[in-house]
């Protein structure tokens, strides 16, 4: 148990390195040399974990993941209030709090690779389709506690998230900041409307 513990300490603070790297110089600058260097390792403890810079992705991938899904976390009080859980993950969906759990040029970079290599494909499959599932998951909460009726839970996850991806893709472009708030406020409320919320602040 020790040294599992040992282990996943060391790959989470290799991980966390490579992305500070790939923030700041850009993922295809980012290398095994340079990661070791940022956290005062050999190189080849690197390697030891990872093999790879292949492998340093792939990990990458994992820890965008584990983020992104920081978005699902709400306040113990909130427990048992289904409507309220998700009112609050919708507000967080559209946020600048997204935006702020990953770095958006590193997000891009990785997916990028999907055309191009069929694990990071994959992998990002997985992680579009657990963001998916949780959301899922509170909508049919949600209709079990008669808070919604929602004829197809699954479908209704998938399309917000649909429009979340077409969202932070296109206001990674908005440099005004009055703007990009205007905008993220008209998608979230669109959002709602596919939960029949009428009110985006109803939750808060």
């Amino acid at each position: 148990m020790g040294r599992r513990s040992i282990k996943a300490s060391r790959q989470k603070e290799i991980i966390e390195a490579f992305y500070t790297l790939a923030k700041k110089e850009g993922l295809e600058n980012a290398s095994i040399a340079k990661t070791a260097a940022l956290i005062n390792i050999n190189p080849s403890l690197v390697i030891h974990y990872f093999k790879t810079k292949e492998y340093l992705v792939y990990g990458l991938i994992e820890y965008i993941l584990d983020q992104y899904l920081l978005i699902y976390k709400t306040p113990a009080s909130y427990k048992g209030d289904p409507r309220k859980i998700l009112l609050k993950v919708m507000d967080n969906i559209f946020s600048h709090k997204w935006n702020l759990l990953f770095d958006d040029s590193v997000s891009y970079s990785c997916y990028s690779l999907a055309f191009r290599d069929q694990k990071v494909k994959e992998s990002y499959k997985v992680l579009l389709d657990t963001l998916r599932g949780n959301l899922r998951d509170l909508i049919e909460e949600c209709n079990q506690q008669g808070v919604l009726k929602v004829k197809d839970p699954a479908a209704v996850a998938d399309t917000i998230f649909v429009m979340v991806d077409g969202a932070y893709y296109y206001l990674s472009l908005v440099s005004n900041k009055r703007e990009y708030k205007k905008k993220l406020e008209q998608y979230k409320s669109l959002a709602l409307q596919q939960l029949n919320f009428v009110s985006s602040s109803s939750g808060k």
